[in-house]
């Protein structure tokens, strides 16, 4: 256990100091790649639907990615630990580093605050593009910076807490677990006409997995708000979080996103283009004042703030679970 907590405190504060640097390999590409290879194989470009066949060969791909991502993952790790218990707390560091995704969210949202500032709208559109799923052509100001906001709140739980919560559960073994699921989620996981069938498993066990993740998140992110000072209202995200945090289709995608909007007192969510089509969605919060470019800096601290909550927490338990 004291190996472990090393591991996790020096993981995080890797992923606070270097973020997701381009030029390093990266195991979430290498899980994205294992999943674009086998929904090539399995899926292939017929045009005749066999709904029953989809559903089948997308819960192959998504026991095969998480067979093969949980072995890996526990082969380096028992590999590293046995060869020295140092050398075990340096490789489970390094992997609690790339499980999580703190700095990388703040680095690219911040591009587009950037080119907002700037008044760069293409420029901007461009840069919300590479971290959100819609389609950001026709997007205003607002809409770019409502697009960021929401992103970096959503991922808040997908890419910071969940994580978190399962790594320090279970390792770097159940962290990968969870990442493979997140990651075929985000890229089979759309309620399309191609992946409607093919990515359900993937996206009900993405579901499931993120429950209580998410839920954990929006309680820390309220607290973060109540200390977060002048910027934040903690009792307006209470408030809008106990109203709106059902307002998605996903049963967890609204919980942060819910506490965010009240916390800065504006109005997220509402329809958007995918792949061509409007897809309607509810509103989530009170359009108390407009969504300004500020308020992606803004999110950014009520991310940080929760991880840090959440980071010593998971130490203090996992203290606490080491003295018993």
């Amino acid at each position: 256990m004291i190996y472990h907590m090393q591991a996790f405190f020096a993981g995080f504060l890797l992923d606070l100091l270097l973020g997701d640097p381009y030029w390093l390999p990266h195991p979430v590409r290498a899980i994205g790649a294992l999943i674009a290879g086998l929904e090539k194989r399995l899926l292939g470009r017929t045009c005749s639907r066999d709904e029953k066949g989809e559903l089948k060969k997308g819960v192959f791909l998504t026991a095969v990615v998480l067979v093969a991502s949980v072995t890996l993952a526990a082969l380096i790790l028992v590999g590293a630990y046995k060869l020295h218990p140092c050398m075990g707390v340096i490789i489970e560091a390094i992997m609690t580093y790339q499980l999580l995704a703190v700095k990388c969210l703040r680095v690219e949202s911040m591009k587009v605050y950037k080119e907002l500032k700037e008044g760069n709208l293409e420029k901007a559109r461009k840069a919300v593009s590479m971290i959100v799923g819609r389609d950001t052509a026709v997007l205003n100001e607002e809409g770019v910076a409502k697009a960021a906001i929401e992103t970096v709140a959503e991922n808040t739980s997908d890419g910071v807490i969940a994580p978190m919560l399962y790594t320090a559960l279970g390792g770097p073994v159940l962290g990968f677990f969870y990442k493979a699921v997140n990651t075929m989620d985000s890229m089979i996981g759309y309620k399309n006409d191609k992946y409607l069938y093919f990515g359900r498993a993937a996206a009900k066990l993405d579901d499931a997995v993120n429950f209580i993740p998410a839920r954990i998140s929006a309680y820390f992110m309220i607290f973060a708000a109540f200390c977060g000072g002048k910027s934040f209202s903690g009792r307006r995200a209470c408030y809008i979080y106990r109203r709106d945090k059902r307002n998605h289709a996903s049963p967890n995608s609204a919980q942060t996103e819910a506490v965010c909007a009240g916390a800065l007192g504006i109005q997220l969510a509402g329809d958007a283009t995918y792949f061509g089509k409007i897809v309607r969605k509810p509103y989530i919060g009170d359009r108390i004042r407009g969504v300004e470019y500020e308020d992606i800096w803004r999110t950014n601290q009520l991310m940080y703030m929760t991880a840090w909550m959440c980071e010593v927490l998971s130490l203090f338990l996992m203290a606490a679970i080491s003295l018993i």
